[in-house]
């Protein structure tokens, strides 16, 4: 649960509905949640608390120290996969444009 204090949080926890990435379940999370789990096939989702993390100086002190290491690890790891993903649709665009490219000549 994220602090009270937090100054980029709403003073008023607030409710939000986020769609399951595995089983399309709506999921109800709370500002001040760090996560939720989908009731109809347990996948957890993480709040957009995970953005403000990475940057505020006071993320350690606001989520503690077992969840702050535990949302930094899932941030590495989303821009890991991010990457790989961006890497693997550049190769697929080149692959297609050498392919288009080899088809134009042979014509």
């Amino acid at each position: 649960m994220i602090m009270e204090g937090c100054q980029g949080r709403p003073r008023t926890p607030t409710l939000e509905e986020k769609r399951c990435p595995r089983c399309g379940n709506l999921i109800e999370i709370f500002s001040v949640d760090t996560e939720a789990v989908c009731e109809n096939c347990g996948q957890v989702i993480y709040n957009d608390a995970l953005s403000c993390v990475q940057w505020c100086q006071y993320a350690r002190k606001c989520v503690g120290d077992e969840m702050y290491e535990h949302m930094m690890q899932i941030a590495r790891e989303q821009k890991a996969r991010a990457r790989a993903e961006r890497e693997a649709r550049k190769q697929a665009k080149q692959e297609e444009d050498t392919n288009r490219e080899a088809q134009n000549h042979s014509h």
